[in-house]
This record gives C-alpha cells, structure tokens and sequence, in this order.
C-alpha cells in the first residue's frame, strides 16, 4: 500500500529541519485534520503521516510552522515574519504509491517538490 511521508531540511543552516510543528488535513470533502507530528533529530517523522487505508485519494494540505521553528532556534527575525507558516496543498492520485513532500525552507524562502 501507499504512504505519505515528509522531511524538512533548514537550508539556512544546512543542517535537518528537527523539532518543526507539521499539520496534515485531508480537504476533500470537508478540510479534516488527519495528523500533527513533530519532526525529530533528522528532520523527519518517526512514521509515515498517513498509509494503507487511511491514505485515500483527495487532496491535502501540509502545515509547516517554519516561523516558530526559526525564532526556536534564536534567529532574530523581522515582524511580520516573511516566512512563517507554510502551507503547502497537493493532489494525490494513485494512493497505491509513496508520496513524500519534503520542505527545503530558510526564513526567507521555501521550495518542495515531489520525492521518493
């Protein structure tokens, strides 16, 4: 069965993007809260944010709570933060395979795209 996995990688500091607050919801048909993990030493989560039945197609939304991570690690950052919380919304089509939705992310850019 298919999975749904993250990472974060803080390119500011080039090192594992760990201890981020990270919120899954499944949108369709009504926004749902399916998960909210805390990312560990490697920047990763212990297991996947979603697998096997739980994992259907729909749409999603990945809520990465980078503003908080940064100041968490004594970045002095302007206010409004420029990048504070990341929302990242993608389909999932075939959920007999491995989505992984990585966020490459500094306080004042991000990117992602789709992994293995």
């Amino acid at each position: 069965m298919g999975r749904l996995t993250t990472h974060v990688l803080d390119t500011a500091h080039g090192v594992p993007g760990a201890a981020m607050r990270v919120e899954l919801y499944r949108l369709e048909p009504a926004r749902v809260l399916m998960a909210q993990v805390t990312t560990n030493a490697d920047g990763r989560c212990d297991r996947p944010l979603l697998e096997d039945d739980a994992f259907t197609a729909a749409s999603y939304e990945l809520i990465f709570h980078a503003g908080d991570y940064f100041a968490a690690r004594g970045l002095n950052l302007p206010q409004p933060r420029f990048v504070d919380i990341v929302s990242l919304r993608f389909g999932v089509s075939d959920p007999t395979q491995h989505y992984h939705v990585p966020l490459l992310v500094s306080p004042f850019a991000y990117s992602t795209y789709r992994g293995s």
